[in-house]
């Protein structure tokens, strides 16, 4: 029964609403393109986020750490918030083009185009507040 909820077939099920097992599916899949642009950047590029401390390599000092910070905002920018913009931006291309004149669903693919684009922006925007902190806090990078 459940192996027929993830291949998409729902179940005829006696008492149970209409459109429930598409609903399990949608979250199913949506799970699993979250676990996977996730895991797949972290276990590819976790090792280069510390730079110090690790077997054959030097005693970590302040400047270690905050290279570790920048490494940690790269790897959330670069690999988690712009893959995410991107699809956000290319789900809301597609719902509006496939709208066909449904009000509510141009709506909607407006607004997922907006939200992706600012999201965006604030990402890579967030380089320029760290680097007015760091320069005010007078750190050489």
């Amino acid at each position: 029964m459940k192996l027929d909820i993830i291949f998409g077939f729902e179940p005829k099920v006696p008492g149970s609403s209409p459109g429930e097992g598409t609903k399990i599916m949608k979250k199913i899949l949506l799970i699993a393109i979250l676990l996977s642009l996730i895991s797949i950047p972290l276990a590819t590029s976790a090792a280069g986020i510390v730079p110090c401390g690790n077997p054959g390599q030097k005693a970590c000092t302040i400047n270690d750490f905050f290279t570790m910070l920048g490494n940690i905002y790269n790897f959330l920018v670069l690999y988690i918030a712009a893959p995410l913009a991107v699809l956000g931006l290319t789900i809301g291309g597609v719902l509006i083009l496939i709208s066909a004149g449904n009000p509510n669903l141009q709506k909607m693919g407006k607004s997922a185009l907006w939200a992706s684009f600012w999201g965006l922006v604030l990402a890579l925007g967030s380089f320029l507040i760290i680097k007015v902190i760091l320069t005010a806090l007078k750190y050489q990078y």
